[in-house]
């Protein structure tokens, strides 16, 4: 069979910049449509030809906000990657949607072009939340912009963020409670963090607010992991809940170590043995196109050391875990592991390593032990 492929497509755009986010997003006052559209297919050409005979198994565009983008838009990337590659009988095409009214207008339109998942920015049930995060929308708009995403795709996953300040355990049992009765098969649930060079993080070192303390965010996050398990969403990976066949089938391929091409504004991608990053600022993107045919600012081969550490990184999210060895290369200091799986901080199977509830709390530290 040929070898597995996913597509990733980072749309830029934004209508503003909420103040929690770190991603590349960028905010237009217009946006042509068509020549964006030739953009990301040139990139995309560029790909396709490094990667022929690949077997396409996910799509995935992200943002930014990719339900900014005109259906005809999303409709011609997917036909030309179809088309350059074998999709899998079952491919995934996801499109991360904001739930402004005019963008789930668009639901439909882009489920016709070849969309059959969407992934919603609900973030909260609350207005005062979603004002203090930043979002366009209100608690109802988002409630209508799920139901409209349901009626246009068979599989929607919505985004919450809990920590916010102030957040307590009742309230998130009750928000949680609240998204496990809306009918989707995954949730992605995101503990706030305050990244470097976003405007909470000027808020939070000019004192206009703390973040919750770690101990009451730690309870939350055990909160999240005990009531999405009874609800049949268990965590297949440490933010993102699914019911057994329901995972992202895009997502895995990140946190599996696979190959994807990533093209548009900022992109990144893995594949061949190397690492790819793409121009982050779109106008520097589209000269880039108009210059060498493709957006790459960046392209390297990945070291044995490098790529070992990320794919323990990553394959640690994973409730299965990671197999402790890849391309007979040891992936982890042996005594560091059994040190930790005797304080009941990572399980382990004659074939694989992972996490255990308390451990998933300490990764960063776990990873920075046992890397070989």
């Amino acid at each position: 069979m040929a070898e597995s492929l996913a597509l990733y497509v980072h749309w830029p755009f934004c209508v503003s910049k909420c103040p929690y986010c770190d991603f590349n997003s960028h905010v237009r006052e217009s946006i042509d449509q068509a020549a964006w559209r030739d953009a990301l297919l040139a990139d995309l050409a560029h790909e396709v030809a490094l990667l022929p005979g690949r077997r396409l198994t996910s799509i995935f565009f992200g943002g930014g906000t990719p339900s900014l983008m005109d259906p005809r838009t999303v409709q011609a990337v997917i036909e030309a990657a179809r088309a350059a590659w074998t999709p899998a009988d079952d491919l995934e095409v996801t499109l991360e949607a904001n739930p402004n009214s005019a963008e789930a207008a668009r639901f439909a339109d882009l489920a016709a072009a070849g969309v059959n998942r969407i992934s919603l920015g609900l973030q909260s049930f609350d207005d005062a939340k979603l004002a203090f995060l930043g979002r366009a929308h209100s608690a109802d708009e988002g409630l209508a912009a799920l139901a409209a995403a349901q009626a246009a795709v068979a599989r929607v996953s919505f985004d919450l963020i809990y920590a916010l300040p102030g957040d307590d355990e009742a309230g998130w049992r009750r928000d949680l409670d609240r998204a496990l009765g809306l009918g989707t098969e995954h949730l992605s649930l995101y503990e706030l963090t305050i990244e470097p060079g976003t405007r909470f993080a000027t808020d939070v070192a000019a004192r206009r607010f703390a973040p919750l303390d770690a101990e009451r965010a730690a309870a939350l996050f055990e909160i999240t992991q005990a009531r999405t398990a009874e609800a049949g969403l268990p965590a297949y990976e440490i933010s993102n809940h699914a019911r057994p066949g329901a995972e992202s089938r895009h997502n895995l391929t990140y946190w599996r170590y696979g190959d994807y091409a990533g093209i548009g504004p900022g992109a990144h991608g893995r594949r061949l043995g190397q690492r790819t990053v793409r121009h982050r600022k779109p106008e520097n993107f589209l000269s880039a196109i108009a210059r060498n045919g493709h957006g790459l600012v960046e392209e390297g081969a990945l070291s044995p050391d490098e790529a070992a550490h990320e794919a323990l990184v990553m394959g640690l999210r994973l409730a299965e875990g990671i197999a402790p060895v890849r391309n007979g290369r040891a992936l982890v200091d042996e005594a560091a592991v059994e040190r930790l799986v005797a304080h009941g901080l990572l399980w382990r199977t004659d074939e694989r390593i992972g996490t255990t509830e308390a451990g998933r709390l300490l990764l960063d530290s776990i990873l920075a032990e046992i890397a070989a």
